[in-house]
């Protein structure tokens, strides 16, 4: 399954000082109740008033925390470790646990004749990068199963059309399958990759034909599968799941991301399935069991 799945998470740096300590404490934050959150380091000192003035300026409290040693933690409490040392060796932490790791540059700048604010500056940036962090982890967390693609679409606007479709043809060692005026497709089974190149001319490109993002998922009964995981997940449901027989025919379902952009997850029919192309050509909407 994609994404990763954990219940426990532990934060390495050296002192247990800064970063870790500030990932602690936003982590707190993120997770909530839903995951165990533990720092610690391996040469533990204190923590840093800075990173304490740091957190207390989003509203958490590092007051009472204290600097952990490594050798104190647990193995068989830990699902997931994250080191953040960036010029430092990392603390070693034994365990099965999945690692992950985040250089970050220690903010505390010892050896830098620094100003109160200017010190302040880098904690500011290094709990903001944290902070970022944690969330992409925590969107990842137990993701619901979704399709199983065998093909991706990808769609690029480009000043010059020759000019790119020279360049692809050498990056992708393929020859374009196919090019108008405006647009030049490149379909590469090495890459399970179908890259449409569009030259941006000023005129409206429509979203649901070649400028959009696509998997492929390789039959009916997929796309009407990937629909029902869908809708369990919450995702936005653009287009229903339908059969479409004008330009290239497909089965295809239309999603729309979390930033709006339109995602078309589809197959291509197969012989037997074109022949039931109606007379006027109109979409079928897709039902029946996946």
């Amino acid at each position: 399954m994609p994404g990763f799945s954990f219940d426990s998470v532990l934060f390495l740096c050296v002192a247990n000082s800064a970063r870790s300590q500030m990932a602690e404490g936003l982590a707190r934050a993120v997770f909530g109740s839903a995951v165990r959150v533990q720092s610690a380091g391996s040469a533990p000192s204190r923590v840093n008033p800075l990173a304490i003035e740091a957190l207390a300026e989003v509203g958490l409290d590092l007051a009472g925390h204290h600097s952990k040693a490594v050798d104190t933690i647990d193995p068989a409490t830990v699902d997931l470790v994250i080191t953040l040392c960036a010029e430092e060796v990392c603390p070693v932490f034994l365990g099965g646990a999945a690692r992950l790791h985040w250089p970050l540059t220690d903010p505390d700048r010892k050896h830098e004749d620094l100003t109160h604010a200017e010190r302040l500056h880098h904690f500011r940036v290094a709990r903001d990068q944290i902070r970022g962090r944690l969330e992409v982890l925590a969107a990842l967390r137990d993701v619901p199963p979704g399709p199983a693609p065998v093909e991706f679409h990808a769609s690029v606007r480009v000043p010059d059309l020759a000019a790119a479709a020279r360049f692809y043809t050498w990056l992708l060692a393929t020859t374009p399958s196919a090019w108008t005026h405006r647009y030049v497709t490149f379909v590469s089974a090495a890459l399970r990759l179908n890259l449409v190149v569009l030259v941006s001319d000023g005129q409206t490109l429509h979203q649901d034909t070649l400028y959009h993002l696509g998997v492929d998922v390789g039959s009916r009964a997929a796309v009407l599968d990937a629909q029902r995981r869908a809708e369990a997940a919450g995702w936005p449901i653009e287009k229903s799941a339908r059969t479409t027989w004008r330009g290239t025919p497909l089965h295809e379902l239309w999603l729309r991301d979390p930033g709006g952009n339109l995602v078309e997850i589809y197959a291509r029919l197969t012989d037997a399935e074109l022949a039931e192309m109606p007379a006027d050509q109109a979409p079928v909407f897709l039902e029946g069991p996946a």
